[in-house]
């Protein structure tokens, strides 16, 4: 007996010491259906390569190549957006299959049919039973027999492919029944008519019988040079040449196998080293990374990601952790490192219209190591493009949306103390970013001879870019405040007020206006704008949302509005008044709110420094539980490269950036008992909502460190120092 007790103990000792099992709270199918725009596939923190099965290629839905619950699988593609509205990446489709005559006549004799684009080339059924993902790794099995997995270094997509023994068929005469077809004209397209045409030149080059090496250059979103290596476990035992249409650059290869083993089965992996380099450096990358073999790979990738959920633990209900946990994990999917392995990082996918507004600062606070890289990488690309990147892919800019919110990204870091960049040169590329026009969307020379864009002079969206610029005057106003520059200063801060020129007070809305100075009409506040396909002068939204669009200057738009008592009026109609539209991108909608698109993220918060934070505490309450749910289609809208998890991680917490520059955070109510956050250096954040329950959703004081907290805000630099936030919690 005396033996046994140390035992046990040392036994609960070794129980004590074993982190949890974080991943087990991450479910990668969630936001793969209706508009969440995720994808399940393996990746790794920031990596290069996202190794994900694609269901389709063609269309809206397919921006990131899946949607949960469609019958076929085309193939794993090697890259992948996470939530965006507009396509891209997809390289490098490979297909395992089961060899026959059809397969043959289909994959080697003939090019691909019109009807391609909405079927795919080798498209295969699958168990969806057996179809899982865990970060890091995804398996499903095709009713043919083939069982698929996928993990993934930083820049190496790896792939088991188990065939059924002796491939489950008779084989054809000549021909093994294992086979892989490589697809290296695969991108994604708007129309069946471009699929075609999206891969503008490629060459391979056999390096032995288990090495292919090459390069694609593609025109999609951006223009894009991807570099590649691809390693086979086994020698090919026989490749073949699909033909291909005039319009088509990339090759496609079918190769056979033989796999035969004792008559069972065997499996086949697969390596697909990528590189933004060379191939000297998807070489390297696969020599540097690609090694231990598949399960060693997929262990690595597990714990990789259980190092970055670690920095949260939480208590609460399972779902609330999945909802958490996963939004870390569709946090951090990006942006991603195009350096080779070993090289200081330069990240690129930089959704900033969407990442400025929360995902951004959640970094500043729970990743601060990683700020610092993100700067640079945008100065570097803001000195090669000549402006900060409006929407940075592959290191280049595809100019989407509006303003430039990486100024706002520099301004906030610098406001917060990050001085791993060089200041004056980050200035510069603000500074050149906001006063050197470039196509398509920023006319300064319109703009300041105006100090406006005018409706008529403008193709579209004249509003939204008149006050998301006067955002970004704010956001260099601030740093050239910080950095002593006093002409620069003025300058921003005179620019940063424009937005009023648009705010007609007979209304009460931010409204087009022509460049004689009189307001465009018919108006109507709640018809949406969205410049893509119907025009109109606002960015994916209408005039009631982009009226509340002022993150800098809340005090002065409360003003306009009446002040407070009639500012929060006129949120009521915001959150009550209901609107109708059928637009892709507005959705999720509470009254005229979209959470599902970002211009109205930080609404909700408004009411708190108009004076009643209650109905803050509500609509957060309604959002985190009505708008996110822990199932495929539990996203709202877009995901939008993690700033749709951003605000539920950071509102979750208690607080929200309205204004990301000011490094301050509006105060909510959290949504969970506690939420401790690891800052590095013995540092701990600990959020605390006690009494919290359904019916106690209000907030009935705040305490820092066991002292009442009597602001509505509270500073970046206090949290990042570590402490205690406790919430009160009450039903009333």
């Amino acid at each position: 007996m005396r033996r046994i007790i140390p035992l046990i103990a040392l036994w609960l000792l070794t129980l004590a010491g074993q982190a949890e099992d974080l991943t087990r709270f991450v479910n990668p199918f969630i936001g793969t259906a209706a508009t969440g725009h995720t994808f399940p596939g393996a990746c790794r923190p920031f990596g290069l390569v996202q190794a994900s099965p694609w269901t389709g290629s063609v269309g809206w839905q397919y921006c990131t190549g899946y949607v949960h619950g469609d019958p076929t699988i085309w193939g794993f593609a090697q890259t992948c957006l996470n939530g965006t509205g507009c396509a891209d990446l997809g390289d490098i489709l490979v297909q395992p299959t089961l060899i026959d005559g059809d397969v043959l006549q289909r994959l080697t004799r003939k090019a691909a049919p019109d009807s391609e684009p909405k079927t795919g080339a080798c498209p295969a059924t699958y168990d969806a039973q057996s179809e899982k993902a865990a970060p890091g790794y995804y398996t499903v099995t095709y009713t043919s027999g083939i069982k698929t997995e996928a993990t993934a270094t930083e820049h190496v997509g790896c792939y088991r492919f188990t065939f059924p023994a002796a491939g489950g068929q008779e084989p054809v005469e000549g021909h093994t029944p294992f086979g892989l077809y490589v697809d290296l004209q695969h991108a994604p397209a708007w129309q069946p008519t471009s699929y075609f045409e999206q891969i503008k030149a490629s060459e391979v080059c056999w390096e032995d019988a288990q090495t292919l090496s090459g390069h694609t250059r593609s025109v999609i979103w951006t223009d894009q040079d991807v570099y590649f290596v691809l390693r086979f476990s086994k020698p090919m035992a026989k490749m073949h040449d699909r033909p291909l249409r005039a319009e088509e650059k990339g090759r496609k290869l079918l190769f056979e196998f033989d796999l035969a083993g004792a008559g069972q089965g065997e499996p086949l992996e697969v390596y697909v080293a990528l590189s933004s380099r060379s191939v000297e450096g998807a070489k390297h990358n696969l020599k540097a990374e690609a090694q231990g073999g598949f399960d060693a790979i997929r262990r690595q990738a597990t714990q990789d990601w259980q190092r970055m959920l670690e920095r949260f633990t939480i208590d609460g209900a399972d779902d609330q952790k999945t909802n958490f946990y996963t939004s870390v994990y569709h946090a951090l999917i990006q942006p991603n490192n195009l350096a080779d392995a070993g090289e200081a990082p330069e990240y690129s996918t930089f959704s900033c219209w969407d990442t400025y507004r929360a995902l951004h600062p959640f970094y500043t606070l729970a990743f601060p190591d990683r700020v610092d890289g993100l700067v640079n990488s945008l100065i570097t690309q803001g000195e090669r493009l000549g402006h900060l990147p409006i929407w940075g892919l592959w290191g280049n800019d595809n100019y989407c949306m509006i303003g430039n919110h990486a100024v706002s990204i520099v301004a906030e870091a610098y406001m917060k103390g990050f001085r791993g960049f060089d200041a004056e040169r980050a200035w510069r590329a603000v500074d050149r970013s906001l006063s050197v026009s470039h196509e398509p969307k920023s006319d300064w020379e319109l703009r300041n001879r105006y100090h406006y864009f005018p409706t008529d002079l403008t193709e579209s969206e004249s509003v939204s870019r008149t006050l998301e610029c006067a955002y970004d005057d704010y956001a260099a106003f601030r740093m050239a405040q910080a950095l002593g520059k006093k002409a620069d200063a003025a300058r921003y801060a005179e620019q940063a007020t424009w937005w009023k020129n648009l705010f007609d007070t007979s209304t009460g809305f931010a409204r087009p206006r022509l460049s004689d100075g009189t307001w465009k009409s018919p108006f109507q506040p709640s018809a949406v704008g969205h410049s893509e396909s119907i025009g109109g002068d606002y960015t994916e939204g209408n005039a009631w949302q982009y009226t509340f669009h002022v993150q800098h200057d809340v005090p002065g738009l409360i003003r306009l509005l009446g002040g407070k008592q009639a500012f929060c009026q006129k949120l009521d109609s915001f959150f009550t008044l209901r609107l109708t539209t059928t637009l892709s991108d507005v959705t999720g909608l509470i009254g005229q709110y979209a959470h599902g698109n970002e211009p109205s993220h930080h609404v909700a918060y408004l009411y708190t420094l108009a004076g009643q934070p209650r109905r803050t505490q509500e609509l957060v309450r309604q959002i985190c539980t009505t708008l996110y749910q822990p199932r495929p289609d539990g996203l709202s809208g877009n995901d939008d490269c993690g700033q749709m998890s951003a605000w539920y991680m950071l509102s979750s917490m208690g607080f929200y950036p309205v204004d990301p520059v000011s490094a301050e955070y509006v105060l909510g109510a959290p949504q969970m008992p506690r939420i401790a956050l690891q800052l590095g250096g013995g540092r701990t954040l600990v959020v605390v909502a006690k009494n919290l329950s359904e019916q106690n959703k209000y907030v009935r004081r705040v305490l820092w460190n066991g002292k009442p907290w009597k602001r509505t805000t509270i500073p970046h630099s206090l949290l990042a120092e570590g402490g205690t936030l406790t919430f009160e919690m009450t039903d009333k």
